[in-house]
């Protein structure tokens, strides 16, 4: 072998080498490895999703059931149909279940009464599951008339393949025999990760003071009396619990043996709020476990709240090449200048910010083969803008979130008088005949 070609061989395992010791780029959302069997990460002010595995499939959700529970107070207390004062008293379906201690529970006593605030207490900071049957038999006298109630509003908020079979989100088998008239003892609450975080979005929206309960991280549930019971809660992500994370104030766990352990959380830093939703949570050897929520939740929470920023993604006023404008019949002018009304903001990966491109929709209705008919007024919408983004995987929006940004005119065009109109319409006349009669000519010779 002569010195060249010895040294192109070196050369060559150089090159080799620098390769294998140099870890190939891959995309964020590759390397995310949620270890859960389903698991969804969104932006909870615009509800966009930022990841997803497998966030369709309907799944078992546990005590996040209670979330609708708490929803469904909420909204009661709202309208004045109960008061945080008011009192229960304690069935008899509701003390047996109270005292299973293999279930989450505050003692109840046979016959006391409790106020539906330290009920709601119990059930938000300690997922009390009697708490959450006294609430139910409140609101609507019996739980089988509440879970009618949970699954008219699931359809209401539009949370596809929900089932609600009783009111905790604990399996009908757990239920004593007790389980809601009109389901089966072995029927279970479902729900597919998009739904639970489309329902966590809602009650954040709507009763944002949710969070004044849920952030609480120990309370004691009757201090003072010989039914003094501590609550932390199972929620230790919050600060000054085992497996704190900055920013996390909500919301609800779920575990059962047929869920797994699940967890819809939501952290806020600075502007930005998240929800994140991990369901059939497990550990490096596959085994579900209380830890391996949090840590699934954690790898999300820290992908949105590291690799995502708001960005405007669009300015307002901005005109997209090649349809800046629009045509006008009968106008004084022939064509009408269009631009974004508003800035379009979106959460979004910072180096995906020039995967985006834009285009406008056009309202069918109103623009016909890209054409508008005088009078035109100034700020006529005529559209709105899509985004749609050239590599890589955009996961879109929780259903009925999605923001449209509106394609406007940016000035008036007058319709032409009738003298103009027909003097125009002369001008065509003549110029179609006049080219006609060229034509012929030229075929003459």
């Amino acid at each position: 072998m002569n010195l060249i070609s010895k040294r192109l061989l070196v050369a060559v395992l150089v090159i080799f080498t620098i390769i294998s010791i140099v870890p190939k780029q891959v995309k964020a959302e590759e390397s995310l490895n949620v270890m859960a069997e389903a698991a969804i990460l969104v932006d909870a002010t615009s509800g966009k999703i930022l990841y997803e595995k497998n966030a369709g499939k309907p799944l078992g959700v546990a005590s996040m059931t209670k979330m609708m529970t708490e929803y469904l107070l909420l909204e009661a207390i709202a309208k004045e149909q109960v008061t945080w004062d008011q009192q229960y008293k304690v069935t008899d379906y509701a003390y047996q279940i109270s005292q299973d201690m293999r279930l989450s529970n505050v003692p109840f006593r046979e016959e006391e009464s409790y106020t539906i605030k330290e009920m709601y207490e119990a059930m938000a900071i300690f997922s009390a599951n009697a708490a959450t049957i006294g609430i139910a038999e409140t609101l609507a006298d019996t739980e089988a008339e509440f879970v009618e109630l949970m699954n008219e509003k699931a359809k209401e908020m539009g949370l596809e393949d929900t089932i609600f079979v009783n009111s905790t989100g604990l399996s009908n088998s757990s239920l004593m025999g007790m389980h809601p008239k009109g389901t089966k003892e072995s029927d279970e609450n479902i729900m597919p990760a998009r739904s639970v975080a489309k329902l966590t979005k809602i009650l954040l929206d709507d009763y944002p003071e949710v969070l004044d309960t849920t952030k609480i991280p120990v309370k004691l549930f009757r201090e003072g009396t010989v039914d003094e019971t501590r609550m932390e809660n199972w929620n230790s992500m919050l600060p000054g619990l085992i497996y704190e994370y900055e920013g996390m104030d909500g919301l609800k766990t779920g575990s059962t043996d047929f869920a797994g352990y699940s967890f819809a959380g939501t952290a806020k830093r600075q502007e930005t709020r998240l929800i994140a939703v991990v369901m059939g949570a497990v550990d490096d050897r596959g085994k579900g476990s209380y830890k391996a929520r949090f840590d699934a939740t954690r790898d999300l929470f820290d992908y949105g709240f590291g690799k995502f920023t708001v960005e405007e993604v669009v300015p307002a006023g901005h005109q997209i090449k090649g349809q800046e404008t629009l045509n006008v019949e009968k106008g004084v002018e022939k064509e009408v200048a269009i631009a974004t009304k508003e800035p379009l903001t979106m959460m979004i990966r910072t180096a995906d910010k020039d995967q985006y491109q834009l285009e406008i929709i056009l309202d069918n209705k109103l623009v016909k083969n890209d054409s508008l008919e005088a009078t035109v007024d100034k700020d006529l919408v005529v559209g709105a803008v899509e985004l749609t983004k050239a590599d890589g995987t955009d996961y879109g929006y929780l259903s009925g979130y999605k923001k449209q940004i509106k394609v406007v005119t940016t000035e008036s065009i007058e319709r032409a008088s009738w003298f103009s109109l027909t003097l125009h319409s002369a001008e065509e006349f003549m110029s179609a005949l006049w080219n006609d009669t060229s034509t012929f000519v030229k075929e003459l010779f």
